[in-house]
């Protein structure tokens, strides 16, 4: 589906800022609170410590996503129509090592690796060179698929397959394809928020609603530093966390070129640098008020593309509903009850539209030839297997599990690797004899390549 024409930022009026802003919260507000909700049910937390994970989440996504958009200075945030929130990246080494040594040093390990990001973010950017369309085309590809069953949980949650759920799900993505192929102008737009709205009061007349909980829940909520006590920093933690930061930072790589593509403002390296930097902050502050390191999420990538909304306003003002959210329980309380099929499917939508992207990106390299080819279809394949058999990752080390028990890891270095070593080192190909039926390779640099029938 061609995404619509970019709507220039100056022509959006304030209720269309504050409209879109609010759409970029409720695409991706369910993804980022599920972060804490997973972490803080593997290592057995209360509910009253998940909620203080869960706004302090909020707050920090906020303030990246506001430091994106606005910028400080030369030093931080990318300028660009972006929303950051927690990375499903760092959870499962999160709880390892929160299982190792103790959620104290979860947050230490933060703290030393959200610095470690600031310090390699602009080296990191003159790397661009090693991260062309077939990288990261695999990697965002990647994203999208292995996020695409944290959709389908959504619309079934813990049940059985039920068809009043499975039927409202369809009906909403029926809507959004219909409002985005139909409608015309904001109706096309908003479409995932239109979907959401219609979606949740379809859900309320047939009782799929629960929001008792918005009655209970505070007006304001302040997120106190350190709420494990002290920071620990334990070494292997420490490693294993700024591994994961340069997973991080290479996938928010990946969501600043595809952006650039659709607004069309060129991603320099000072600009990827500022917004890696932006990642490694959010890591410092995370760490001191309990929160996730944030990367740039998938869905509202998606988002800007679907709806050609470029707007660095829009964005912004989702970074004030974020940190609203994460000041004011009662009103995170109300998008958390958003009913699980309604959120589900519109995040099928997203996710699929992720991979979508991916796919697009990947087209831009010559698949035509081999090693491209082989690039990518060794690191889809091995991505896939943490998705499909996640039991063979089981009884490896912690350090590995971090590298390979992850699909968006393994695939991105898997790309990596190969694209280092088919199109970066000098490495000859072995000389074939006269008599070797093959047709022989093409050599680099040659202009023409004999594609089998």
């Amino acid at each position: 589906m061609p995404s619509p024409p970019v709507t220039p930022a100056r022509r959006l009026s304030p209720w269309r800022t504050v409209l879109f802003g609010a759409q970029h919260v409720l695409v991706m507000y369910t993804g980022c609170i599920a972060v804490p909700l997973v972490f803080g049910a593997a290592l057995g937390l209360d509910k009253s410590t998940i909620a203080t994970l869960v706004n302090a989440d909020l707050l920090v996504a906020g303030v990246i996503t506001l430091v994106q958009a606005i910028g400080v200075s030369k030093l931080l945030g990318a300028r660009m129509p972006v929303v950051a929130g927690a990375s499903f990246t760092a959870v499962n080494p999160m709880i390892l090592i929160g299982q190792e040594y103790g959620l104290s040093a979860v947050y230490g390990a933060m703290i030393a690796a959200g610095i470690f990001g600031l310090l390699v973010a602009v080296p990191f950017s003159r790397l661009l060179r090693f991260f062309p369309p077939i990288v990261r085309g695999a990697a965002v590809t990647m994203i999208g698929l292995s996020l695409i069953g944290n959709a389908v949980t959504m619309v079934f949650g813990d049940e059985h397959p039920d068809g009043g759920r499975f039927a409202l799900a369809v009906g909403v993505i029926a809507l959004i394809v219909a409002l985005m192929r139909y409608g015309r102008g904001v109706l096309a737009q908003s479409a995932v928020l239109v979907a959401l709205v219609l979606g949740t009061a379809i859900a309320a007349t047939v009782s799929m609603t629960d929001f008792a909980g918005v009655g209970s829940a505070g007006w304001l909520g302040l997120p106190n530093p350190f709420v494990f006590g002290a920071p620990q920093f334990p070494i292997a933690g420490i490693a294993s966390t700024c591994l994961v930061m340069l997973v991080i930072f290479a996938e928010s790589t990946a969501y600043l070129l595809s952006v650039s593509e659709t607004t069309g403002e060129p991603a320099d390296r000072g600009r990827l640098a500022r917004g890696l930097a932006a990642d490694g902050a959010s890591a410092v502050l995370a760490g001191f008020l309990t929160s996730f390191p944030d990367t740039i999420f998938a869905q509202n990538v998606s988002l800007v593309r679907i709806t050609g909304i470029v707007s660095r306003a829009v964005t912004a003002v989702a970074g004030g509903f974020l940190v609203a959210l994460g000041l004011v329980p009662k009103m995170g309380e109300v998008v958390a009850s958003l009913p699980g099929p309604v959120v589900g499917a519109v995040s099928l939508v997203m996710f699929a539209t992720v991979a979508g992207v991916g796919i697009a990106t990947i087209a831009q390299a010559d698949l035509r030839r081999n090693d491209n080819l082989l690039i990518v279809s060794l690191a889809m394949g091995v991505g896939m297997v943490p998705i499909v058999a996640p039991e063979i990752y089981a009884d490896l080390p912690s350090a590995a599990k971090i590298v390979l028990g992850g699909s968006i890891t393994s695939a991105v270095l898997v790309a990596f690797v190969l694209n280092l070593l088919f199109n970066h080192l000098a490495i000859p190909r072995i000389a074939r004899t006269t008599d070797d039926p093959r047709p022989a390779a093409p050599q680099p640099g040659s202009t023409t390549e004999e594609v089998p029938a």
